[in-house]
């Protein structure tokens, strides 16, 4: 059953079964459903400078804390793109009943790809922010030291002796802020509150499981993959400065805008991977002028 949580934030919570597991989300506003998909290690406070402006703006904003995040649970699964992609359509199919537009970051924004796909008739469209190719890089996608790297890294995460002495140096706070500094260009966007969402969550029982479990999952189907079976419009944000999903990423996206395709593409100087954070005001503004062209 749902029910409301007594939590101190400025979105009120609530939590969701599924499948035997707790889901919380948040929903606001009314009008026409957004759906808003985080990404890796994020949560429903990811959206914060978000929610309310789009529900002000005439619609009804739903967010959720995907399997394995924020502070749903955190079960011992194999977690996958696909896993997901479930839970999102029997989210839609138990709170919303109509088509949604599907706003993601990242990982979030490839979910978003995928839903409008593969699921035509519970969406309306898709906001793409700084879209992801994979949840993980494809062996073929790095070059020989590094993949050799690479698969070192993820035996180690794997390792229930090392495991978790790798992930408990991870999810420091100084590391944490330390990552931010790296994929935040606007520096100003990098509070106390945004470490500690990211935090508290890593805290949690079963949360160095879903880290290593998520490492080593499968890539899921990649952006030229999906692309071509999409029917419904896309708005495409990009932070330039980016360094995780470099801006050169998004040429597939900027080909089908200037080939005519219903895909507006539009990137966002002197911003990261996270412009929805880091310059909410502007994303605000561009996610509501094209929703309101639809």
């Amino acid at each position: 059953m749902t029910q409301q949580l007594a939590v101190a934030s400025t979105l009120a919570k609530f939590t969701w079964n599924w499948k035997g597991h707790k889901i919380q989300y948040t929903v606001m506003g009314s009008g026409r459903p957004l759906v808003l998909i985080h990404g890796f290690g994020a949560s429903i406070g990811h959206w914060r400078q978000n929610v309310p402006a789009l529900a002000a703006g005439g619609y009804r904003v739903f967010a959720l804390d995907l399997l394995g995040f924020g502070a749903s649970d955190k079960p011992s699964l194999d977690y996958s793109l696909d896993l997901w992609v479930e839970l999102l359509k029997d989210f839609c199919s138990s709170h919303i009943q109509e088509p949604a537009v599907f706003v993601g970051n990242s990982i979030g924004a490839l979910l978003s790809l995928m839903m409008v796909a593969d699921e035509p008739e519970i969406s309306a469209g898709a906001v793409l922010i700084n879209c992801a190719g994979g949840l993980n890089h494809r062996p073929h996608e790095l070059n020989l030291p590094l993949r050799l790297v690479m698969a070192g890294f993820t035996k180690v995460v794997s390792s229930k002796v090392f495991g978790p002495f790798l992930f408990n140096r991870i999810r420091q706070k100084h590391r944490i802020r330390r990552t931010l500094q790296q994929v935040y260009f606007n520096r100003e966007a990098i509070t106390d509150e945004l470490v500690d969402m990211l935090y508290d969550p890593s805290c949690d029982t079963g949360a160095q499981q879903v880290f290593a479990s998520i490492l080593t999952a499968p890539p899921g189907p990649s952006p030229s993959e999906l692309l071509p079976k999409v029917k419904h419009p896309l708005l495409v944000l990009w932070g330039e400065k980016d360094p995780w999903t470099p801006i050169k990423g998004a040429t597939i996206y900027r080909e089908l805008s200037d080939n005519g395709q219903p895909v507006k593409f539009v990137s966002i100087p002197d911003t990261g991977h996270c412009p929805h954070d880091e310059r909410p005001d502007i994303v605000n503004g561009l996610i509501l002028d094209w929703l309101a062209e639809l």
